[in-house]
């Protein structure tokens, strides 16, 4: 058989685009071998191009018990032998390396960053047959054909080492912090109660926790204190107007009260008019981070679904690689190309062409750099497919804002007048755009309030309408939600563009916090009491910081692996010894927090019926079934229940209907999107609703009938 170049991808969808990209005709041949498809591209030599399903090698132990801590013995292995569900990763790995025997050239076409150089090492290397030290790499930052065509011809003559190291290290100091402190944990509440739950901390998890239990604490001991405050409104020309008085918070209620009375009814002159006119810039590229803090501003979208849309949208080559810390847009991508492709969108063509007309074009940027790619931004390219809601308003967002980037500044005026009131000041404030600048390309997320002042001249008398005392108390700090949380992550230098998201999610997957406005739970509480009493390196910010920053001399060959593994292990050493004295104590505790978490998620509220007991998700001794019923249930004292969904998940919200009072389930079917469940069978919703199918079922029967 004739060899060929084996060129190993991250993902499915990125073979595919590399195959047509490379192949002649743009007509690669697609064959699947155990459902694990690969292409063949004709060029002056064979091309094969086969994908991985992101990472198919892990840190796994190597050798001894697994209930058992501490561990630091362990190897690189394919996915399947430390998850059970990963079983057709052998299928995978099996035909990579069957189309690497018949290969004399490799090249690594993963994603150009950490997590992807690692990936393409391990494939090479152990799928392989360890071709790593032979191997070149494609570099790019889009899957436009014209990128791939360039990558391809402008290969890397080796391997990025250093941000493979990087990436070795980072996973072997994760699995070394997580599984040892993690089975410390579970194993402690297991022997305790003898029930087994799966509790995980690990380098990032843990300070992450930490900010947010400091924050939940601050909350529930904050102690509100009362002042006051002074609503005004003035008449000018025939049109009312809100006035800020001077002192925005009056410590006395006496004194606010005598404000009240020395401004009641009288007229006021107008001491100063202050006219300013300033500049606003536009806005800087996305990075990753401020991509997803907008999509949750704009878009109530968490981070990690924001993050899964724009790999969506990048794998079908409409933006420019998502997983960036950088604000930086290089001339090299084609800024006139791209808008070029903008301008066919209707949505973006008045945009994209008054750009256009601009010389020269230059995008405002930011500060942050990343080596391997610039700023998100998108292709030009249109989609060949219709995009759901969400992918649309990501990729809207993410093309008006590179154009907004190129925009002039916005020019805004501000007025502020002071008015005297019987020796009392009061500051009416106007403002209005002049120049929309750049803020015209960004609607419709650019949200401006103008207010609107008539002409108005210092010596002139305005009557003061209303006024009023206000009572006020002070307030604690907001809770956090996944944006301001992961841009807390960003701004402390913990955890990585890539993985800060995932680290939110599974603090909500270990029941550790609850809800959008976030709120930690009891059992998040009592893991961070267990670690920082037993524990208290695993939480520290400073050390996980640290480790970040000795990651990135990794990555520039500036500090060895070895080094920073050999300091982890001492480190972990002493905490663990700590943990395995105080097991008894630390599973005890842990135990009775578990077993609070699984009441608190199977309790819904007071029994409406008898008004003694609790409505619980139960189950039937008989059955196994679950269902709704009241404490009181197996004593025969109330016999309150209601059938629940016998799959999926079901917890309640901690909310009620709106309609009669009761709780609300949150019910997520698998392949569903997730609902809340009104289990009131005489909810008037429901009623409004099954009149509404019966109409429907009517006006539907009679577009059947046929007239004879």
């Amino acid at each position: 058989m004739e060899k060929y170049t084996l060129i190993v991808t991250e993902k499915p969808d990125a073979a595919q685009r590399i195959a047509e990209a490379l192949d002649f005709n743009s007509q690669p041949k697609r064959i699947e071998e155990n459902n694990v498809p690969y292409f063949h591209a004709r060029r002056d030599k064979p091309l094969v191009i086969v994908p991985a399903l992101g990472h198919l090698y892990t840190v796994v132990q190597e050798g001894g018990r697994r209930n058992y801590y501490p561990v630091f013995n362990f190897k690189w292995a394919p996915r399947y032998v430390a998850e059970k569900s990963a079983t057709h990763i052998k299928t995978w790995i099996d035909v990579i390396s069957k189309l690497a025997d018949d290969a004399d050239t490799f090249i690594d076409a993963c994603d150009y960053d950490i997590e992807g150089a690692l990936i393409g090492y391990t494939l090479l290397k152990y799928a392989c047959g360890n071709k790593e030290n032979i191997a070149t790499r494609m570099k790019y930052s889009t899957l436009t054909k014209t990128e791939l065509e360039k990558s391809f011809i402008e290969q890397m003559p080796h391997l990025d080492f250093g941000m493979i190291e990087a990436g070795r290290a980072r996973h072997e100091v994760d699995w070394l912090y997580g599984i040892n402190i993690s089975r410390a944990l579970t194993i402690a509440a297991k022997r305790f109660s003898g029930r087994y739950a799966t509790l995980s901390t690990g380098r990032v998890q843990g300070p992450t926790l930490r900010f947010l239990v400091a924050r939940e604490r601050s909350i529930k001991t904050f102690v509100p204190t009362p002042y006051w405050s002074i609503l005004a409104e003035v008449e000018i020309q025939g049109a009312k107007y809100l006035v800020d008085y001077e002192k925005k918070i009056i410590t006395r209620k006496a004194d606010a009260d005598a404000v009240v009375a020395a401004c009641l009814r009288k007229t006021g002159t107008i001491e100063k008019v202050e006219e300013k006119t300033f500049q606003i810039a536009p806005p800087t590229p996305f990075d990753l981070g401020s991509l997803e803090s907008e999509a949750y501003y704009l878009f109530g979208y968490t981070p990690r679904r924001t993050n899964d849309i724009a790999e969506h949208l990048y794998l079908e080559a409409l933006i420019s690689y998502p997983r960036t810390s950088s604000q930086k847009l290089p001339p090299t991508i084609n800024y006139k190309a791209i808008l070029n492709g903008l301008s066919r969108e209707p949505p973006y063509n008045e945009s994209a062409s008054e750009l256009l007309r601009q010389e020269p074009l230059r995008p405002r940027e930011g500060i942050k750099e990343d080596p391997a790619h610039p700023a998100i931004y998108p292709t030009g390219n249109r989609p060949k497919r219709k995009l759901d809601v969400a992918e649309r308003r990501v990729w809207d967002l993410i093309a008006r804002r590179f154009m907004a980037v190129f925009g002039e500044p916005a020019v805004k005026q501000s007025i502020k007048a002071t008015i005297k009131v019987n020796g009392h000041h009061f500051y009416l404030q106007g403002r209005r755009t002049l120049k929309e600048g750049w803020m015209k390309h960004y609607k419709p997320y650019m949200r401006t309030e103008e207010i609107l002042l008539p002409p108005i001249k210092q010596g002139e008398t305005v009557q003061l309408t209303r006024i009023a005392r206000e009572d006020k108390f002070t307030k604690p700090l907001p809770r956090y939600n996944p944006s301001s949380l992961l841009k807390r992550m960003e701004r402390e230098g913990i955890g990585t563009k890539a993985t800060r998201a995932d680290i939110i999610e599974t603090l909500y997957k270990r029941r550790y916090i609850t809800g959008e406005s976030i709120e930690v739970t009891d059992l998040g509480f009592t893991v961070i009491e267990v670690l920082h009493q037993y524990a208290q390196p695993v939480i520290s910010v400073k050390l996980t910081r640290d480790l970040e920053e000795k990651m990135e001399r990794i990555q520039n060959n500036k500090e060895k692996r070895e080094k920073i593994l050999e300091a982890t292990v001492n480190r972990l050493r002493p905490v663990l010894n700590e943990l395995k004295k105080q097991e008894t104590t630390i599973g005890e505790t842990l135990s009775n927090a578990l077993k609070r978490a699984r009441m608190q998620e199977r309790t819904i509220g007071e029994c409406p019926n008898c008004y003694t007991g609790k409505l619980m998700i139960l189950f039937s001794r008989r059955t196994r079934k679950r269902f709704i019923g009241c404490t009181n249930y197996f004593t025969k004292t109330c016999k309150t229940s209601f059938p629940l969904p016998q799959q999926g998940i079901v917890k309640p919200t901690g909310r009620m209907c709106r309609s009669c009072g009761w709780p609300l389930l949150f019910v997520h079917l698998h392949g569903r999107r997730p609902w809340n469940l009104c289990f009131n069978p005489a909810c008037p919703k429901k009623e409004e609703r099954r009149k509404l199918l019966e109409m429907r079922g009517l006006q539907q029967r009679s577009s059947n009938t046929t007239i004879q």
